[in-house]
């Protein structure tokens, strides 16, 4: 994990931050509002990686950001294995992430940038689109036995 507090950058600098460190390898990258010294309100800035791909998101966060040290420490993590599968829909074919343990299947998960784009292409709110979709994978998954 590597973490920097930043208090003195425009807000509008930490989305091109983030989409820097998911191009250099980050696992996931998140902000958390934090009041620093002198009770001035900041943002703590938290990259997680892989040790391979450690070297370059700090450079990338020295380079892009305003901080002047990093801290870096160890994280155990446990994920789900993932498997996608592609399910045809009234909006095409959609990818779902499917999350299992054990072999067991627990979840499915439609992708966030595909429903955004069927919710800006047929002018509809995205959690109905979200809702939508899980109507049609269980319908699949019905058909199909995967369930």
């Amino acid at each position: 994990m590597l973490e920097t507090n930043i208090d003195d950058m425009n807000p509008e600098i930490y989305e091109y931050v983030m989409e820097k460190a998911f191009e250099k390898g980050a696992l996931d990258v998140f902000l958390t509002p934090v009041i620093m010294k002198k009770n001035r309100p900041g943002i703590l800035l938290s990259v997680l990686c892989e040790e391979k791909k450690r070297r370059a998101l700090e450079e990338m966060i020295f380079r892009e950001t305003t901080t002047f040290g990093i801290r870096r420490y160890s994280v155990d993590r446990n994920t789900l294995e993932r498997q996608f599968i592609h399910v045809r829909t009234k909006y095409g074919v959609v990818p779902f992430k499917a999350g299992k343990l054990k072999g067991e299947t627990l979840r499915y998960t439609p992708e966030y940038d595909i429903c955004r784009k069927i919710a800006m292409q047929y002018k509809r709110p995205i959690q109905e689109i979200y809702r939508e979709l899980k109507e049609q994978l269980e319908e699949y998954l019905k058909q199909t036995h995967l369930r």
